[in-house]
């Protein structure tokens, strides 16, 4: 059925996250699947989308699959302003590599990444922080950085995006996070935290600054969930570093974001179950992307343990379940017992994007599944 008021097709989108997201749902949930992964590889590679698909904007895919987007695009309203002194120059090395120079009156950092065959993503052969001296230049460039808010932006995003679901951003990657993917990469952050950690503690110090000048633009602005986009995973980023560097950052940016009356919660997409147990402690409202087996490391039943009763669950469903190699059911099964086990604390998702490989049209098999459920609830 498709004429029930409580269908997503009949729906406004953003008032239903709203609702989820502040307790005032009456118990229904939202489907909230990411589909950019899907769409960007098959594009990168040239091929078709297959029909009604093709030729639309993301807007109206969602719109033909009757769901709600997580419209991360409201980043673009934060723009960083670096000081005037910093000048970056690209150089192309040969047709696959480009060098990046950043001069600053402290010294240069210099970086240079590679076009991959498989995406639009480009490999770091060497990276924008490999010894003291440039970590040093990254801190005063860090501690130089301001932040605005572009109206102009969050306008026309509203018109593009309309009553699909509320507008969304996330915060920059915290302390180790940023060492791992932004700057250095695991294996040379792991050295610099016992070559020379007070050098990476004043770099942590001027991120966390930086980061909270962003909050007071954030919480000035009208976005009301708010991510950090983290990637976390317990393999490089085991329970004593989240518990030295991370859970400090996290507590102190959850208690100013929600004292702005802000929803949040952060990006955890890798193995997950050492940290788990420390969920409960971050102050977050929930967390997104956690994967449960057999793609992940932790079952459905261990991620409610770790979440609890207070926390949100974002995302839930195994990325997998939507290539033909699992049948329909097995991923019709386990949408129905993430709902019986997290609902109403659920903003249902595809942990984390459905693939290139993925059957698009069992987003609407899902979408059935929670239309039934919401309609069970009644209004919210």
């Amino acid at each position: 059925m498709t004429t029930r008021p409580t269908d997503h097709a009949n729906r406004n989108l953003a008032d239903l996250h709203r609702q989820v997201v502040r307790g005032a749902s009456g118990g229904q949930i939202i489907w909230q699947p990411r589909i950019s992964c899907w769409v960007n590889d098959k594009r990168f590679a040239g091929e078709k989308l297959p029909e009604p698909f093709d030729g639309m904007s993301y807007p109206e895919m969602y719109r033909e699959l009757k769901c709600s987007p997580r419209i991360y695009q409201f980043n673009a309203c934060y723009r960083s302003i670096e000081d005037p002194r910093v000048t970056a120059r690209n150089e192309q090395l040969n047709e696959t590599d480009t060098l990046t120079v950043i001069e600053t009156p402290v010294g240069t950092q210099t970086a240079i990444s590679r076009k991959t065959t498989s995406s639009y993503a480009q490999r770091h052969l060497k990276r924008e922080i490999e010894s003291e001296a440039e970590m040093r230049v990254a801190t005063w460039r860090t501690e130089r950085v301001t932040w605005e808010w572009d109206q102009a932006t969050y306008d026309k995003l509203s018109d593009q995006w309309g009553e699909l679901g509320l507008p969304t951003m996330f915060v920059p990657r915290v302390n180790m996070q940023d060492l791992f993917i932004n700057t250095m990469g695991v294996e040379n952050a792991i050295y610099a935290l016992a070559d020379y950690p007070d050098t990476v503690h004043a770099y942590f110090r001027a991120l966390d600054e930086c980061h909270d000048r962003m909050i007071d633009v954030i919480n000035d602005s009208p976005i009301e969930v708010i991510n950090f986009g983290d990637n976390v995973h317990c393999g490089t980023l085991p329970p004593p570093l989240f518990t030295k560097y991370v859970l400090p950052a996290y507590q102190r940016r959850c208690e100013r974001l929600h004292a702005a009356g802000k929803f949040v919660h952060s990006h955890w997409d890798g193995d997950t179950k050492a940290l788990l147990p420390l969920a409960k402690e971050t102050g977050l409202d929930g967390i997104e992307a956690i994967t449960p087996k057999p793609q992940g490391d932790v079952t459905l039943e261990e991620i409610k343990e770790g979440l609890g009763d207070d926390l949100f669950l974002i995302d839930g469903l195994p990325a997998i379940y939507f290539d033909r190699t699992f049948s329909e059911e097995v991923l019709a099964d386990c949408t129905r017992r993430l709902i019986d086990l997290f609902a109403p604390k659920l903003i249902l998702g595809i942990s984390d994007e459905i693939s290139s490989t993925g059957d698009i049209e069992r987003i609407r098999l899902v979408g059935g599944i929670v239309d039934d459920y919401n309609a069970g609830c009644g209004a919210g």
